[in-house]
């Protein structure tokens, strides 16, 4: 039995808390896994009610449970994910960005991932007003960028595709800190012969992504570019609502979608639940790795194969040009795994 930290958020937030708990429980009832949920506040709300976005209660039910789903939350972003990926030093964002058919993509033939570093940059929050001008403390250490640049190379040779890192900077302009960071990838790259390393600033990065997004298998870049580039990527496969996450450290992981909690479809059966779906999936993989159980990698693929599936039949919310509402497209997924479960009679998860 697996305990699993769910943060309901804002918005649309408590929408996709409900799908995630739907699929969970579709999991834990067919097959030999078992998820319990703990579900708990942070964001906007609790802000507004106790005067904390991210409750110490919250905090220590994280802490004691596998892994964490959060759904978006709003205007407290910065003090529940960011404060959460600093504090348990979940250093590594790896965002990906896979064209499925049946959604609309710019090309069917893109399947790229983010690893965008999770720590530092300007995300760091430190700014300062002097007189009449703002300033901003941008931090890029040596530490920080060489274990993510080991993540991103040890994930080019995982997946096995091109085996090529693009290392997105912008030392052209920023000498000393993408300078670094740029450098210590080519330190990095030595210890991997088998994978490529090129180099791309940022600004060509966000066009190539545009015009030539086959080209690419994983992005290794900073903070602030990270979160930017991905959303853009997330668009070109078909918009965020495909677009999962995963914030990764060396004992602890969180998953949550890309997008934010859109609070003008909020309570109108609208939103794509698939992006927390594929959250859920990227979970189910990183706890058959972690915790060695092959029962969760089985059950990874097979609920991957399931929105795979739905998508593929044109099954969808607005959004991707389907018409089915959140709760009819998660029941969807959920009755889908459960016929592919059914269909392999659980001998993988064995």
């Amino acid at each position: 039995m697996y305990k699993i930290s769910l943060i309901t958020g804002d918005g649309v937030g408590p929408e996709l808390a409900d799908s995630a708990i739907t699929i969970l429980n579709t999991i834990s009832e067919y097959t030999d896994t078992g998820f319990a949920v703990d579900v708990l506040a942070a964001g906007d709300k609790v802000l507004h009610d106790t005067g904390e976005a991210l409750p110490t209660d919250t905090i220590r039910s994280i802490k004691e449970s596998d892994a964490c789903l959060k759904a978006p939350v709003g205007e407290s972003a910065a003090d529940v994910i960011v404060r959460l990926r600093r504090m348990l030093d979940l250093y590594a964002n790896i965002r990906p960005a896979r064209a499925y058919p049946g959604v609309p993509a710019l090309r069917d033939d893109v399947d790229m991932v983010i690893v965008r570093e999770n720590t530092e940059d300007l995300y760091i929050g430190e700014e300062f007003l002097i007189d009449d001008a703002a300033l901003a403390l941008r931090v890029i250490s040596r530490y920080a960028s060489c274990r993510i640049a080991h993540k991103a190379f040890e994930m080019a040779r995982q997946r096995n595709m091109m085996k090529k890192v693009t290392c997105v900077h912008k030392s052209n302009v920023m000498r000393k800190s993408d300078g670094l960071f740029s450098e210590i990838a080519g330190e990095v790259a030595i210890k991997y012969p088998d994978v490529i390393l090129e180099q791309m600033y940022v600004d060509a990065c966000a066009m190539n992504l545009i015009r030539q997004p086959e080209q690419f298998d994983v992005i290794l870049t900073t903070n602030m570019f990270g979160d930017i580039l991905s959303d853009e990527s997330s668009q070109v496969v078909g918009g965020l609502g495909v677009a999962p996450a995963a914030n990764i450290g060396d004992d602890f992981a969180l998953f949550e979608p890309v997008h934010g909690a859109a609070f003008d479809i909020a309570g109108r059966d609208m939103v794509n639940p698939i992006s927390f779906i594929l959250s859920i999936h990227m979970m189910l993989e990183w706890l058959g790795i972690t915790k060695t159980d092959d029962a969760c990698i089985s059950m990874a693929g097979i609920l991957q194969t399931a929105v795979s599936d739905t998508m593929k039949k044109g099954i969808g919310t607005v959004d991707i040009g389907g018409t089915y509402g959140t709760r009819r497209l998660t029941d969807h997924i959920a009755c889908t795994f459960k016929d592919y479960y059914d269909t392999t009679d659980g001998s993988d998860m064995q």
